[in-house]
């Protein structure tokens, strides 16, 4: 049998201003969860996503460090249609978040835009653009 893939781990530096922000993207995370060193929520159609303290990782991993220079992967929120794009990364970059790329039309058909989440995480927005 062929392994399935059904986790994705986020290693968090302040476990409470990753939750508040992955809540403001529609996550239903328990306020309960702020102060929990581990935290996982089911997704629609099951795939899971995990947030985990460097102090959980070094326990497992004594020599773990925090990678440098750019992120190399990128987590992806579809929102119902452009005009969604606009307002939920102007409603992030207000709370406080960093915008990395304010909302354009892309050239593959798609509104999209990137904030960093507070591990500086890139985090995409995206929604089709209407066909003419």
């Amino acid at each position: 049998m062929a392994p399935s893939f059904d986790l994705i781990g986020l290693v968090v530096t302040d476990m409470a201003a990753s939750l508040s922000f992955y809540r403001r993207l529609g996550l239903d995370i328990p306020p309960s969860a702020d102060t929990e060193p581990h935290v996982e929520v089911t997704l629609p159609g099951g795939l899971r996503l995990a947030w985990d303290t460097a102090d959980v990782v070094h326990s497992f991993d004594p020599a773990w460090s925090p990678g440098s220079g750019g992120p190399r992967m990128a987590l992806a929120f579809r929102c119902d249609g452009p005009e969604e794009v606009d307002r939920l990364y102007a409603d992030l970059v207000e709370a406080g978040y960093e915008g990395y790329l304010p909302p354009w039309d892309a050239f593959w058909g798609q509104r999209y835009a990137v904030v960093h989440d507070p591990d500086g995480n890139g985090v995409d927005l995206f929604a089709a653009l209407p066909t003419v």
